[in-house]
């Protein structure tokens, strides 16, 4: 009755379904895989998050570039404040405001961002408290520049001067005259006036929507498996059906012969 698993047609489905199910299972294994990941690294920013506020500060140069080791340790930098610039659309403890960011010119030439604070409201260059005057030596947990359209961050352009949607070089470098560090800083204790921003979270280190988009495609995989297999005994099962009415001389087109004319 399954001779017929030999003819040319079912090695071609035959040989499909031994290819397919493995590739759904690899893909779902994968996608599974990647959701782990982004739980354990959820798990050890946290433990990373705790440590950071234990450890000493260190010198910026030290901490630089940027990376998943260094975001958030508490780094010390030294200089003057020159430009002072406002981050609109910033909310902090549910209630939306704006950072205020003063660049710290350095002895190395180049300036580094510092996040002074936070203000609710709109965002008024009149509210925002002045930075202090001469040598001034600050310290904060470190971030990386920012993405607009990413964690938050508004994407919109065309705002006022004195303003940018972004903290980060790319943003900057239109609007002072000198070298941006490609990092930021949030001051640990913010300035007279102001609320302190809290650090934000690596970038891929949390359970946000791609999280739980690889955990949805790791069940879509592994239901694609199912319903190969699933398609693959019903085709089987048709099959063999049809062979067996073809014995037993159930074939449709006898049905059709031996009917009455007309009917």
């Amino acid at each position: 009755m399954y001779r017929f698993l030999l003819t040319p047609r079912w090695w071609g489905i035959n040989v499909f379904v031994l290819l397919a199910i493995p590739f759904c299972v690899f893909m779902g294994s994968w996608q599974l895989s990647r959701f782990e990941a982004r739980v354990d690294d959820h798990r050890n920013a946290g433990e990373q998050a705790a440590e950071n506020k234990r450890e000493a500060a260190r010198p910026l140069a030290d901490l630089l570039p940027v990376d998943k080791a260094t975001a958030g340790r508490q780094a010390t930098a030294e200089g003057r404040y020159a430009e002072q610039l406002l981050v609109p659309g910033r909310e902090l403890d549910g209630k939306r405001g704006y950072y205020v960011m003063t660049l710290l010119r350095t002895d190395a030439g180049k300036a580094l961002p510092v996040v002074r604070g936070w203000l609710p409201g709109d965002a008024d260059r009149a509210d925002a408290p002045a930075a202090p005057k001469g040598e001034v030596e600050v310290t904060g947990a470190l971030q990386a520049s920012e993405q607009p359209g990413e964690n938050g961050v508004p994407a919109q352009g065309g705002l006022p001067s004195g303003q940018t949607g972004a903290i980060s070089a790319a943003s900057l470098v239109n609007l002072v005259s000198y070298d941006v560090y490609d990092a930021w800083i949030t001051l640990a204790k913010a300035d007279p006036g102001m609320k302190a921003v809290p650090a934000a979270a690596t970038a891929d280190t949390g359970l946000d929507l791609k999280a739980f988009q690889n955990l949805g495609y790791t069940g879509e995989w592994f239901v694609f498996a199912g319903f190969v297999v699933f398609m693959w005994f019903r085709l089987l099962r048709r099959e063999a059906e049809s062979v067996r009415d073809a014995e037993l001389g159930l074939t449709p087109d006898e049905e059709r012969v031996s009917s009455p004319s007309g009917v």
